[in-house]
């Protein structure tokens, strides 16, 4: 497996894993402010996105959490500041409970631990929150649809998750451009459908309930879990319930106005945030 990233600064590693439908440029703010906070950034694509390889299999959180605890390795460090928003989060979770010494401390953005995910599934508006995902675990239609082009369900799925202010400016604007043509790279989509089609059919097969299983793990990580107010995606509710399987120190801050995507939406107090806990 080969994958990309970008890099700036030197200092402590700080790993950012991004989520859907992005690839490392959603983290382009705290790229070079975390580096002007004299840390190490590193912003990989994921499996399946962006520059990164893209095999036929391999879209399952523990992989994810593996090649995330390898690109700690291949950069020459034992650990990280693991910072993850929504597939990113679930694979930080993921590598603090199972990778454990290649997380220094763990900072989650729009998800719910993985275990606490399942259990919101049981909330009637968790459920309604969810379903846009219910037609990805089709074969083949959800990537002719991502990559139509006269389609837009990028653009729909970001205005419809993101707060009221962020969708005004032209900030977002270029996002949803950006975020659109990296979906349209060959394989790209099917990539970014396997991980919820994974997400969907663990739940009833052995792999997926060995995976809750190990998920039980407390995570000794100091934790910090920045949310948005308004995110439509994982509801706050959801996601607030995570700090039960966090036995470290643990700090959750719900950003007012902010939807499902904080670095993006609010960059001057995530970037602050996550430096302050970082150093």
């Amino acid at each position: 497996m080969r994958l990309h990233a970008a890099e700036a600064g030197e200092g402590p590693l700080v790993l950012l894993l991004h989520g859907f439908p992005q690839f490392w440029w959603a983290w382009r703010a705290q790229l070079t402010g975390l580096a002007a906070a004299g840390l190490r950034v590193v912003a990989p694509d994921l499996r399946g996105y962006g520059a990164s390889d893209k095999p036929p299999r391999g879209y399952d959180l523990p992989t994810a959490a593996s090649d995330a605890a390898a690109v700690v390795r291949a950069l020459g460090e034992q650990d990280a500041v693991v910072v993850g928003s929504d597939w990113g989060g679930l694979v930080g979770w993921t590598m603090a409970a199972l990778h454990p010494r290649t997380v220094r401390k763990l900072v989650v953005l729009g998800t719910a631990h993985p275990r606490r995910m399942r259990a919101g599934m049981a909330d009637a508006g968790q459920r309604r929150a969810s379903a846009y995902a219910l037609p990805f675990q089709l074969p083949r239609l959800p990537e002719r649809q991502l990559t139509r082009a006269d389609d837009d369900p990028v653009a729909e799925l970001m205005r419809r998750w993101s707060g009221p202010d962020w969708v005004q400016t032209a900030d977002f604007a270029e996002a949803v451009d950006r975020y659109r043509s990296a979906t349209r790279i060959p394989q790209a989509a099917y990539g970014a459908m396997e991980y919820f089609r994974w997400a969907g059919r663990s739940q009833v097969r052995p792999d997926g309930l060995r995976f809750a299983r190990r998920m039980a793990a407390p995570i000794t990580a100091p934790t910090l879990q920045l949310h948005g107010a308004v995110d439509s995606c994982v509801l706050p509710a959801t996601a607030r319930g995570s700090d039960r399987y966090v036995a470290g120190a643990y700090e959750w801050r719900e950003l007012p106005g902010v939807g499902h995507f904080p670095h993006e939406e609010a960059t001057a107090e995530v970037t602050a945030a996550i430096a302050d806990f970082a150093i």
